[in-house]
């Protein structure tokens, strides 16, 4: 069956918008499921394919580095293909990689189907606000945004519960397979709910491959050069010329480019290059926390594991809970104000991790956990919001894949920057108990400075005054 977007409309009248809705964020709760998950499963894969820490965070940032790359391609993939074809194409290599991963042998295999994961992640994560933002009204998007997020966010939230539970009783293999039932699911709601004649679709071009090269190069090597300075300086200094260099020649190769990956015309638009900013230094922030926090747990404060993944739960609880209640209030406000209101927020529950750890209860810490998540709440439907819509129509699937991009590059190199901040002060400090939480609160002080930096960038994210 393959019905036409007119017959879907006249059978569905407008609630077809929200069935749409419905099965893209639920095809992104897959993919965002399979990139936090399996962090759980890692030292039972470095027991059971005897890797080294340095060999089994690829596991991780093979997935982070193919999705942060393959976003950019969403927007050529949707003009080329539509969104029923790309949505369907990006499920079932999920699916695959998936599958695959879980009957994985070697090293090889794994970590080639983890890439396999992550390319198809990149390419669905931006689809969910493309089709918000051309579907629904001004009035409705901020309602769309928070009733995505909840769904978007409640399967982090829970992932560490139930994959430490899976790898419990079923091994690191049953970790690969979650992504199964979400997938099938998709496919059978794409079938029947989602047009053969795409109005996403546009004149066929081609793909900018010179520019992907360009951004994959520079990205590959900023991150490289990152986990390097912890082992090799002339090594980390080679990667990182590599990865500016490369950054530069992007920039200019799209400024000329017919049909460029990224247009940069999109940072002509004040609301989207400062939401881009506060994209990239809070994504910092927040993935380097989200590292940054079992660690401590673990590390400073002895807890178990699944005393460890606990602490976060209540706090995405509240976050699925409060992410619709913002998305309403991003239709009532200026998106400027609620994305610097929930970065304060952030900043907050970091710098009361560092300044109160050595007296914080557990639930003082889960206590300062939920304040941070509650900001968060706040910040992702408003900073989407902001950002796009000063945009023309034909920009917005380039300006919500570049959005998703850069936060999702200031997450990886947010990771990479906690992980040798925390060596640097772990070194500086005593070996004791006391030396240990000392370091890892000037860590914490760290990505609380990150976030407070973000709130400047936010607060120029208000519109422009009209020229009368």
């Amino acid at each position: 069956m393959q019905p036409t977007l007119e017959e879907l409309r006249a059978r569905y009248g407008a609630r077809y918008k929200w069935w749409v809705l419905l099965t893209v964020m639920i095809g992104t709760m897959a993919s965002i499921l399979s990139s936090t998950i399996v962090n759980v499963a890692i030292p039972d894969l470095s027991q059971y394919f005897h890797l080294g820490q340095e060999r089994a965070q690829w596991v991780s940032s093979g997935f982070m580095l193919a999705m942060t790359i393959s976003m950019l391609s969403t927007p050529w993939l949707l003009l080329r293909f539509g969104l029923r074809r790309t949505y369907t194409g990006a499920i079932l290599l999920l699916l695959i990689g998936g599958v695959i991963g879980g009957f994985s042998v070697n090293v090889p295999m794994l970590l080639s189907m983890r890439v396999v994961e992550g390319l198809a992640a990149g390419v669905l994560q931006p689809i969910p606000v493309i089709v918000i933002m051309r579907a629904f009204n001004d009035k409705e998007q901020g309602r769309a945004l928070g009733i995505f997020g909840f769904g978007v966010v409640l399967a982090p939230a829970l992932g560490p519960s139930v994959g430490g539970f899976l790898v419990e009783q079923f091994g690191w293999r049953s970790i690969f397979f979650v992504v199964v039932p979400f997938c099938l699911v998709v496919l059978a709601l794409t079938r029947r709910m989602l047009a053969v004649n795409s109005p996403m679709m546009g004149d066929a071009r081609e793909l900018d491959w010179k520019g992907l090269l360009l951004v994959a190069i520079s990205t590959i090597s900023l991150l490289n050069g990152l986990v390097h300075l912890r082992s090799d300086g002339w090594q980390a200094a080679g990667f990182l010329v590599l990865g500016i260099l490369s950054l530069i020649a992007f920039i200019a190769y799209q400024l000329h480019a017919e049909q460029p990956l990224m247009h940069m015309k999109l940072f002509d638009f004040r609301q989207f290059s400062m939401g881009a900013l506060v994209a990239f230094i809070y994504g910092m922030g927040l993935f380097g926390s989200t590292y940054l926090l079992p660690v401590y747990m673990q590390m400073a404060l002895h807890y178990t594991p699944s005393q460890a993944g606990l602490i976060l739960l209540p706090a995405g609880i509240v976050l699925a809970v409060i992410i619709p209640l913002a998305g309403a209030m991003a239709d009532r406000f200026p998106p400027h104000i609620l994305v610097a209101g929930g970065l304060g927020l952030l900043a907050l529950s970091f710098a009361l991790m560092a300044l109160e750890s050595s007296a914080g209860s557990y639930f003082l810490l889960m206590a300062w956990a939920i304040v941070g998540r509650i900001g968060l709440g706040f910040v992702l439907p408003a900073l989407s919001l902001g950002s796009l819509r000063g945009l023309t129509p034909e920009l917005i699937a380039q300006g919500s894949s570049a959005i998703n991009f850069v936060r999702q590059l200031g997450g990886a190199i947010g990771i990479s920057l906690v992980g040798i901040v925390l060596e640097w002060r772990l070194a500086a400090h005593a070996t004791d108990v006391a030396g240990r939480i000392d370091a890892f609160d000037d860590t914490f002080l760290l990505v609380a400075s990150l976030c407070a930096l973000a709130i400047l960038a936010a607060w120029r994210m208000q519109e422009a005054p009209k020229l009368k």
